[in-house]
């Protein structure tokens, strides 16, 4: 009888990588699961963009917000900030993470497209990405009031992902309704 398994045993192999291949091609990229939704924003002390000035996690506390993960280096960024500029007007309010960039490409970067944040963290070395689960730029988080991740966007937010996704949460949040 082992010899005979030995016959079937490339094709018991065969059976067993299809499945793991149908899985895996069934599986949205965009979907990049958080191990911190529902947990709070972790804590962190950088400086504020171009400024000596130290933020951390009290400072951009207390308010329904998003926090943007962004980078001068980010082609997608460049595409997506006309739009967190009009969320900005609107009222939404924004903090930047600006990811592994140059203060001073990036201050020159807020300056010709505008700056829709309300303070831009200076993440130089990438540890606020780093505890945030950062895979890339852009990224974006919805944190409530009390500090808690509520959801994370990975890729461009633009008008189809704020009024399909990012709004009813935001909205719900912003009438004191947790999810």
């Amino acid at each position: 009888m082992p010899a005979r398994l030995k016959l079937f045993m490339p094709l018991i192999l065969f059976i067993i990588l299809a499945v793991f291949l149908v899985r895996g091609l069934s599986l949205n990229p965009k979907e990049l699961p958080s191990a911190l939704i529902d947990k709070p924003f972790p804590d962190f002390s950088l400086s504020a963009l171009g400024s000596s000035e130290v933020l951390d996690k009290a400072a951009v506390s207390g308010e329904v917000a998003l926090f943007n993960v962004w980078a001068t280096w980010c082609i997608s960024c460049r595409a997506e900030h006309p739009y967190l500029t009009e969320l900005a007007k609107r009222g939404v309010a924004i903090y930047g993470i600006n990811y592994k960039d140059e203060d001073a490409a990036a201050l020159a970067w807020l300056d010709e497209l505008g700056d829709p944040y309300l303070a831009s963290i200076a993440d130089h070395d990438g540890t606020l990405g780093l505890d945030l689960g950062v895979y890339g730029a852009p990224e974006t988080y919805l944190v409530d009031a009390n500090g808690l991740v509520r959801y994370r966007h990975v890729g461009v937010v633009n008008e189809r992902v704020w009024s399909n996704v990012l709004q009813p949460i935001y909205e719900q949040l912003k009438n004191g309704k947790a999810n």
